[in-house]
């Protein structure tokens, strides 16, 4: 794949306060690309910066195409409607709106209501609709299911797979680890201003190594254990328990989640 955003040495300070400390990745022409990280690792200010939003202090930035934004917080006129706000971001962009677009997104069923009567989950929906009406060639979504309910949840993902086969580039802030999962080629995770991993999720899960949590039921009661090696330790663990005749209740196996390996790098573990 092209790099469609091309990201080398970036730095940005506030004060004494170096925030990036030098990022170094590419996303790739039609992917889909997460940032993700803890408060305050740094990944709303890369994104500003790469967006254009915010001046920096070190490195370059370089994106190859249209870009399309969808804010975390935005706001529009309170008393202007969602079809008049469409059609004056077409006017705005010299385009018309796709109406397989705003169908899709469920723009229609509040067309005729004022922003300031919008719910949470319609506002982001309207933001997403106007951010599209360009057509851009590289997507920025920060936190983009936020407040949608599960119908809304689904139109957009399916949306997002759409734009990736039509070779659109996707760049995501998500703290719905199963979005990311589902969605995500790739991802980034920030950790002190710096890039602490990237990569796709399965390698994600073989850096930080396969963690399971057994919980074992008794008559005596309940008992969890951490093992590394499933197989090993869960008949270790039957067999004392047979031993010291104990009779076993119930046996529950949890996989780490991926939202435990983000944070687990994130916080510089």
């Amino acid at each position: 794949m092209g790099g469609a955003i091309e990201v080398r040495g970036l730095e940005k300070r506030y004060g004494d306060h170096l925030v990036l400390r030098g990022l170094d990745f590419s996303v790739g022409q039609g992917e889909v690309f997460a940032l993700l990280g803890a408060n305050g690792a740094g990944k709303t200010t890369a994104l500003e910066c790469i967006e254009g939003f915010r001046n920096y202090d070190g490195g370059t930035v370089t994106v190859r195409g249209k870009i399309g934004i969808q804010f975390q917080s935005a706001a529009l006129p309170e008393h202007i409607k969602a079809r008049e706000a469409v059609r004056l971001f077409a006017k705005w962009n010299r385009t018309p709106a796709d109406p397989a677009t705003l169908d899709a997104l469920g723009i229609p069923a509040f067309a005729d209501a004022q922003y300031r009567q919008l719910s949470t989950g319609q506002k982001r929906r309207l933001h997403l609709a106007l951010a599209l009406i360009r057509e851009p060639d590289i997507l920025f979504l920060d936190e983009p299911s936020a407040g949608l309910d599960v119908e809304g949840r689904l139109a957009l993902h399916g949306l997002i797979r759409r734009w990736k086969e039509a070779g659109k580039t996707i760049v995501l802030a998500s703290h719905d680890m199963a979005e990311v999962e589902a969605l995500c080629d790739r991802l980034a995770i920030l950790s002190g201003g710096r890039i602490a991993f990237i990569g796709t999720v399965a390698q994600l899960n073989r850096a930080v190594g396969t963690r399971y949590r057994i919980t074992i039921r008794t008559a005596s009661g309940t008992e969890t254990h951490a093992a590394e090696d499933i197989g090993e330790t869960l008949l270790s663990l039957l067999a004392g328990y047979k031993e010291k005749g104990e009779r076993v209740l119930d046996v529950q196996v949890d996989r780490g989640s991926l939202e435990q390996h983000v944070m687990q790098i994130s916080k510089g573990a």
